[in-house]
């Protein structure tokens, strides 16, 4: 091997450890369900959700967010999916409240209506996905959460 060859694997090496180095004490951003809402009419006919998201970024480094993908799904069914591409930077060890727009899956919805109709239940599992991109560098970030909701106590028991 050459003394350039060499020298551009050591430059190559000593750049991804440094990136490597940056995220190590990464931390993942938590993301909080604020609100749903019915959104105005629109001109299709389909209805639409207004769902209002808490970002909280527990990281030094600003959140460069450049769009993110979310889904809801509830007994195993996804009722909720959509995506976002605009959206803000979250600063370092800051918060953002964000609203997206989101699309009702009518076939899952049909699904879990099913399920509901043909038995009694006192509670529901539910998971809420988000996929943030921070950008082309960066690898994407899922964030997930999932619990369930029960009916007779009132009480809700989330596991993430």
């Amino acid at each position: 091997m050459t003394y350039l060859s060499r020298f551009l694997m050591f430059l190559v090496v000593i750049s991804l450890t440094a990136c490597a180095s940056l995220w190590s004490s990464y931390e993942t951003p938590q993301v909080n369900i604020t609100s749903i809402s019915l959104a105005p009419q629109t001109e299709s006919s389909t209805p639409s959700f207004r769902i209002g998201l808490q970002v909280i970024n527990p990281n030094r480094r600003a959140l460069p967010l450049q769009g993110m993908s979310y889904s809801l799904e509830v007994d195993g069914q996804r009722i909720i999916s959509g995506a976002e591409p605009d959206l803000p930077h979250i600063p370092g060890y800051g918060t953002a409240d964000i609203s997206i727009q989101a699309s009702p899956d009518l076939l899952g919805s049909a699904r879990l209506l099913n399920q509901l109709l043909s038995g009694q239940r006192d509670s529901l599992a539910y998971r809420f996905k988000a996929r943030l991109d921070v950008g082309s560098l960066l690898p994407f970030i899922t964030v997930e959460e999932e619990g369930v909701i029960s009916f007779g106590t009132g009480s809700e028991d989330t596991t993430i």
